[in-house]
């Protein structure tokens, strides 16, 4: 049987052409860059090259971009560099405000500081759609909040946070205020395939971004660090990153994830559009067969590939195992929080009846409406055997 994949939000199969670029660095251009010989330097010079590349790409500078492992690496240095950093600048400890759907490499981050009474830990709500309570950051603000972090997209549900209204938000205070502080951090782990990720215009100060979510390798990602930001190391070594990330680089990693980011934003537009079809067209057709069904997060405000959705008197858990066995791959929350039994975080901040089990299919480039139609067609029927009564 045919699988159908449908969990692109989780992780993206490597594009041929990343995989063609990586090769050499694999066994021929093997060495060490920070060697001072030829071959070292040849190798340090692509890592350049690639840095410069997605550079260009957010509108910043090479030396604002710091290679990580990915997503949740580069959270916890944007978070602890930050923390650690801002020190004793004013009489009480950092402040930290969040949304309150971040993903758990943001959550738990920042709850294990608190649970260590080294932040103090402000969580914004979210309204119906999703979207960040901007009243309630204006409102959270304080002489000592060193650091505001709001996801660019969600993970679960797909809502495109409203980055640039909170980034104005946090200029003005700094204006009243006088003050260098708070910095703006955005995980934007999945906005490359189909947002513009360009700083000026978010207005961020430290932006996260992920290889293994573009048809990039995984185990690498890049946090941007706008100048004259100031964060501690959780890693050190050899003084690789502009000291923030010590130990030898993934030179292949690298280069793949500049050349999945370049490619990834080339298809941009073309495939944002192919995948709305996709997505509304099952929007569409789910009130027909399963009326029932409720759609969470924006209809607008929503990433082109996620669909995100409730069904009452359901287990979510039973959902994708049934589904699964129909040959088809889709998730219930976040990959990364999936082997924990606790209900999704982000479906409860959205206040969803705790009776209703949620599922989410994420579209990617080889998805064809013929998969989505046979979903539609099988879903029925699994929702019946699995509804409680």
């Amino acid at each position: 049987m045919k699988r159908i994949y449908l969990d692109y939000a989780a992780a993206t199969p490597i594009d041929k052409r990343v995989l063609r670029a990586m090769t050499p660095f694999f066994a021929r251009d093997f060495q060490n860059p920070s060697a001072f010989y030829k071959e070292g330097v040849f190798v340090r010079k692509h890592i350049e090259e690639a840095r410069k590349e997605i550079a260009k790409i957010i509108a910043g500078h090479s030396d604002e971009i710091i290679f990580t492992s990915g997503g949740t690496e580069g959270n916890n240095l944007a978070l602890q560099g930050v923390v650690k950093a801002f020190g004793n600048r004013v009489s009480k400890k950092p402040h930290v405000i969040a949304s309150s759907i971040e993903h758990a490499s943001v959550r738990s981050v920042l709850r294990v500081l608190k649970k260590r009474d080294e932040i103090e830990l402000t969580e914004i709500s979210i309204g119906k759609d999703g979207a960040v309570s901007l009243s309630e950051l204006k409102d959270a603000l304080r002489e000592n909040t060193a650091l505001v972090s709001v996801m660019q997209t969600n993970n679960e549900i797909g809502t495109i946070e409203p980055i640039a209204e909170v980034a104005k938000i946090i200029r003005n205070f700094k204006k009243k205020n006088n003050t260098t502080f708070p910095l703006l951090h955005t995980d934007a782990c999945q906005s490359g395939n189909y947002l513009e990720l360009n700083v000026e215009r978010l207005g961020v100060d430290l932006m996260t971004l992920n290889s293994g979510k573009i048809y990039g390798p995984k185990g690498i990602g890049a946090l941007f660090v706008r100048r004259g930001v100031t964060l501690k190391p959780l890693i050190y070594g050899g003084g690789q990153e502009a000291g923030l990330r010590g130990g030898t680089e993934n030179v292949a990693g690298i280069v793949g994830f500049a050349k999945a980011l370049s490619i990834a934003q080339e298809m941009r537009e073309k495939e944002s559009k192919r995948l709305s079809t996709l997505r509304d067209y099952f929007f569409t057709k789910l009130k027909d067969v399963l009326p029932e069904s409720e759609i969470n997060g924006s209809l607008e405000l929503r990433l082109p590939n996620n669909i995100n959705i409730s069904i009452p008197n359901t287990d979510s858990g039973e959902l994708v195992a049934r589904l699964d066995a129909k040959g088809i791959a889709v998730s219930a929350k976040s990959a990364c929080g999936a082997n924990d039994d606790e209900t999704s975080h982000v479906t409860i901040a959205l206040g969803i009846n705790e009776n209703n089990g949620s599922i989410r299919l994420t579209l990617g480039r080889d998805t064809k409406k013929s998969y989505l139609d046979y979903v539609l067609k099988i879903l029925p029927g699994i929702i019946k055997m699995s509804q409680k009564y």
